[in-house]
């Protein structure tokens, strides 16, 4: 793997599952790593704890995204924990879930997911820019439905597609410094958080059936994909979407 040693890095949302699995690779490739959590500090502080346990370095910082003051809220925290040091890769991984379909989705639902989805990626890409080396990373997490048709998930899919078309026009704004910009979209992806949802009777088997790959994904799978995207080894890879879903949905099986 390529070493990150001397380089700082922000994810958001890394108190668990695929955020707290991006944490940890950072910081196992040498990056110091700033820990962001919403409302699980618990969670952030298992993250910082098995990073150092690892002989890495970390600091987490607690700002609950979607409001009006999230991202100076964020950013003090940051600012305060780098004590001057630049930044070098921001991860916008944090995301609010799916709300549920066109007939059941409520407007102050919409209206979070699009907050903590959108906006909160935005304006961290707008605050974190000054901070920001010249040749950094911008990695923002979008998902395979963004390309695919789940009625379940229409306006988390939307906030999605939002994230995707911002990726693309950042990273030919931002190409002058160095700066690449890409999207790294997962596909149905097993955490410790999630797994009793794969519980229900056939429901692994109806997915792992449906990818090329034959299982389903763990966190691990991911954060592989955004370590290399940070890596020097991507440096020429921007504006581009990644997915890291094992072939989901990709056509029909043989």
């Amino acid at each position: 793997m390529s070493d990150l040693t001397g380089r700082t890095a922000l994810v958001t949302g890394a108190s668990r599952g695929i955020g707290q699995a991006i944490a940890v690779r950072l910081a196992a490739q040498g990056a110091t790593v700033v820990v962001h959590f919403g409302t699980d500090e618990a969670g952030a502080a298992a993250t910082v704890k098995e990073i150092e346990r690892a002989g890495g370095s970390a600091f987490a910082v607690g700002a609950e995204l979607g409001g009006d003051d999230d991202v100076e809220t964020l950013f003090a925290g940051v600012e305060a924990g780098l004590a001057g040091q630049p930044l070098d890769i921001l991860v916008n991984n944090a995301a609010a879930a799916p709300a549920g379909p066109l007939g059941v989705t409520t407007r102050p639902e919409f209206d979070r997911l699009f907050a903590v989805n959108v906006r909160a990626p935005y304006f961290i890409i707008q605050r974190a820019l000054p901070l920001l080396r010249e040749g950094g990373r911008i990695i923002t997490m979008s998902s395979v439905a963004a390309r695919s048709a789940f009625p379940t998930q229409t306006s988390f899919a939307m906030t999605k597609g939002a994230i995707e078309t911002m990726t693309r026009t950042l990273a030919d704004e931002l190409g002058s410094r160095g700066i690449t910009v890409n999207a790294v979209a997962p596909g149905t992806t097993r955490t410790a958080t999630n797994g009793a949802s794969f519980a229900a009777p056939g429901l692994v088997e109806f997915i792992t059936a449906k990818t090329a790959l034959g299982r389903l994904g763990g966190p691990d799978d991911v954060a592989d994909v955004v370590a290399f995207l940070a890596s020097d080894a991507a440096r020429w890879i921007t504006g581009q979407v990644i997915e890291a879903s094992g072939g989901l949905f990709l056509g029909p099986r043989p």
